[in-house]
């Protein structure tokens, strides 16, 4: 393609067709984020079809792209939930310079040494819900004071790190943390998840753009498809509340789960 706004863009050789896929495939992302995470599960994928794109370039591509999304589902979540940011802030602030150690190391370490335990950590996350079946439903917390904060931090740090490192599936870890651990209904950790989330996509944002590896055009596309798209999943999330978070909550593991371990398995 030879127009002028895609010259320079990282998307010179993109067909019409490869461009509408991202455009969707953003749109699609951003939903899924809003809602539970897991929107890297589509979008890194397709950000590796563009090409000549090195994995780091779409990893760090589509962390611009969610970062418009998931500053909008944040938005939207704050307005019409109100999160508690006295546990919100204090994560994110972690996650943020987690996030940023992680990527740091993003191009150190192949992917491959982190699949497994993913996979296995999905795979008990998954049993554990099937198997408090009212968990979530409604906030309950299971810490209070120093102990609250002290775990949330720590799972702000843990999950920071590995979305410096990986991404897909931040959300979705960052959900059933706040919920298991510390007791948030689905909504309640659907809506913090996002503000930490989004620190997270600016700590590993600021180190891929001081390394060079953003792809701009690409990450603009991205980008706009999903701030559409974590709008429409916020309002659908607080519109239908934690049951439906958490029948999105079970597909996007399950998905995970079966991408992760089918990787492993093709050694891909």
């Amino acid at each position: 393609m030879d127009a002028w706004f895609l010259e320079g863009s990282g998307l010179e050789s993109a067909t019409p067709s490869l461009l509408l896929l991202l455009v969707l495939t953003g749109l699609a992302a951003g939903f899924i984020d809003a809602v539970v995470g897991g929107g890297g599960l589509l979008q890194l994928p397709v950000a590796l079809m563009i090409p000549g794109i090195s994995p780091v370039q779409a990893l760090a591509t589509n962390k611009m792209g969610s970062i418009f999304g998931t500053a909008t589902s944040a938005v939207t979540y704050y307005r019409r939930v109100h999160p508690d940011l006295r546990t919100a802030l204090p994560m994110a602030l972690v996650a943020l310079a987690a996030s940023g150690g992680g990527a740091a190391v993003a191009s150190l370490l192949p992917s491959e040494v982190f699949r497994p335990i993913i996979v296995a950590a999905l795979i008990g996350v998954l049993i554990f819900t099937v198997a408090h079946p009212t968990m979530g439903q409604l906030t309950a917390l299971r810490h209070t004071g120093v102990r609250h904060y002290g775990l949330a931090v720590l799972l702000g740090a843990a999950i920071g790190f590995y979305d410096g490192v990986m991404g897909p599936g931040t959300g979705s870890f960052l959900v059933i943390g706040l919920v298991s651990v510390l007791g948030y209904s689905f909504l309640a950790a659907s809506a913090k998840a996002k503000i930490i989330n989004l620190a997270t996509n600016l700590g590993a944002l600021v180190v891929f753009t001081a390394n060079g590896s953003i792809v701009w055009g690409l990450g603009l596309v991205l980008g706009v498809s999903n701030m559409l798209g974590g709008y429409i999943g916020a309002r659908t999330a607080v519109a239908k509340g934690s049951t439906f978070i958490r029948a999105i909550f079970f597909v996007v593991v399950t998905v995970l789960i079966v991408k992760l371990g089918w990787d492993i398995l093709t050694g891909r």
